[in-house]
C-alpha cells in the first residue's frame, strides 16, 4: 500500500514537473526570426493571439498558463519585438515585460514630401497618431518652444532616414526631425542667409519652391536664381508649385482658375514669397536657396524631355513654351495617354 502510494506520488511529480517544463521552459522552435508589435492598450490576451499568428508560440493556453503563474500577464512594453527560435514561454513573457528584444524601426523621409505624407508615413511604419502629428505641427505655442518661427513645420521635417520606436509620441517625433534639421542648418549656413538677409523661413520657402520645381541637381540653383532675379524685379514669382499646393496637390494639370484661386501661398496672385515653405526640401534644394546661380533668366519651362529650358525674356521664353508643347505633342500622338503638364511664367 506504502509503495503504491509512493509510486502515485512519485508519477504525480513527474507529471507536475512535466507539465510545469512543458509550460513554462520547453523552447519554441520555428525557422527564422519572427516579428510582433504591440500597442498602446492591447490585452494579454490580443498579444497571444499575435504570437500565436507569427507562429512563435506552440500552444496559446501553455503561454497563458505561464503569465499566470509567473504572474506576467500586465505591463508588457509597446514596441516591435523580435523572436528567435528555442525561446521557452518564460523567456518570451520575460521579454514582454521588460522590452528586451524591442527593435527600432527604419522610417525614410524622402526630399520634397510635405508633413501631411510625413504623417501618414509615420502613422503606416510606428502606429502613431497622424492626427495628433497634423496638430502639433500647427501648434503655435509648441512650434515656439521648438524655437521656429514659422506658422507650421512645413520646411522644417528633416528629410533624412530615421530609427524610432514603435508608437513613439508624436512630439518626441517632430522634435528629432526638427533637430536634425538645426544639425544641417548650421551656424555657417546661417550666417550665408543672414548675408543675403533672408530668415531660416524664407530660406526654406525658396528650397521647397525649388525642391519642387526640378529633381536635376545641376538646376536647383539656376531655379533659386531665377526666383531671386523675379524678387528684385517685384516681378510675381509665378510658381506653378505654390498654387497646387493650395489645392492640395489634387489636380496634375493646373488650370487657369486654380491660378487665380485666392490664398496667401498662391504666388500667380500675391507678390513676393508665400508665408511659409510647401514641402520639406532636402539638403541640395536648401544650399541652392542659400548658393542661387548668378544669371539673368527670368522664365523657365520644361523641355519635354527632362529639365528646363531658361530664358532671360519672355520673347526667348514663349518659343521654348512652344517648343515644349511640340515635344508633348509628339509623345501625346503615340502615347495617347500621356500626361502633359504646361509651364508658363
Amino acid at each position: 500500500m506504502k509503495q503504491g502510494i509512493r509510486m502515485s506520488i512519485y508519477i504525480l511529480l513527474v507529471v507536475v514537473t512535466g507539465a510545469g517544463y512543458l509550460v513554462l521552459f520547453a523552447p519554441n522552435m520555428f525557422e527564422g526570426d519572427r516579428f510582433i508589435v504591440v500597442s498602446r492598450g492591447e490585452s494579454f490576451s490580443q498579444v497571444i493571439d499575435s504570437l500565436q499568428k507569427a507562429g512563435v508560440i506552440r500552444n496559446r493556453i501553455m503561454i497563458r498558463m505561464a503569465g499566470e503563474v509567473l504572474n506576467l500577464t500586465t505591463r508588457m512594453q509597446i514596441g516591435k519585438y523580435r523572436f528567435r527560435s528555442g525561446m521557452s514561454n518564460r523567456d518570451i513573457l520575460q521579454d514582454l515585460r521588460e522590452g528586451r528584444t524591442i527593435e527600432m524601426i527604419t522610417v525614410v523621409i524622402p526630399e520634397g514630401v510635405r508633413t501631411s505624407w510625413v504623417a501618414h508615413r509615420f502613422s503606416q511604419k510606428l502606429g502613431i497618431d497622424s492626427a495628433r502629428f497634423m496638430a502639433l505641427a500647427a501648434d503655435t505655442h509648441f512650434i515656439a518652444g521648438l524655437g521656429v518661427h514659422a506658422p507650421t513645420l512645413e520646411g522644417y521635417l528633416f528629410p533624412e532616414t530615421y530609427k524610432m520606436y514603435w508608437q513613439g509620441d508624436e512630439s518626441d517625433i517632430l522634435k528629432e526631425l526638427v533637430r536634425q534639421f538645426r544639425i544641417f542648418f548650421n551656424d555657417s549656413l546661417q550666417r550665408v542667409a543672414a548675408r543675403r538677409g533672408l530668415t531660416t523661413t524664407e530660406v526654406l520657402t525658396v528650397a521647397s519652391i525649388v525642391e519642387a520645381e526640378t529633381s536635376v541637381d545641376s538646376e536647383r540653383a539656376v531655379v533659386a536664381g531665377v526666383y531671386y532675379n523675379r524678387l528684385k524685379k517685384h516681378m510675381l514669382l509665378q510658381a506653378d508649385p505654390t498654387a497646387d499646393y493650395v489645392l492640395n496637390g489634387k489636380v496634375h494639370q493646373l488650370s487657369d482658375e486654380d491660378l487665380r484661386r485666392p490664398s496667401p501661398y498662391n504666388t500667380y496672385r500675391n507678390p513676393g514669397l508665400p508665408p511659409g515653405p510647401i514641402n520639406n526640401p532636402g539638403k541640395a534644394s536648401i544650399l541652392a536657396a542659400l548658393n542661387p546661380k548668378k544669371h539673368r533668366y527670368l522664365f523657365f519651362v520644361a523641355t519635354g524631355e527632362g529639365g528646363h529650358t531658361f530664358s532671360a525674356t519672355f520673347a526667348q521664353h514663349r518659343l521654348a513654351v512652344q517648343r515644349y508643347r511640340s515635344v508633348i505633342r509628339t509623345k501625346s500622338s503615340s502615347a495617347p495617354n500621356a500626361g502633359m503638364k504646361d509651364e508658363n511664367r
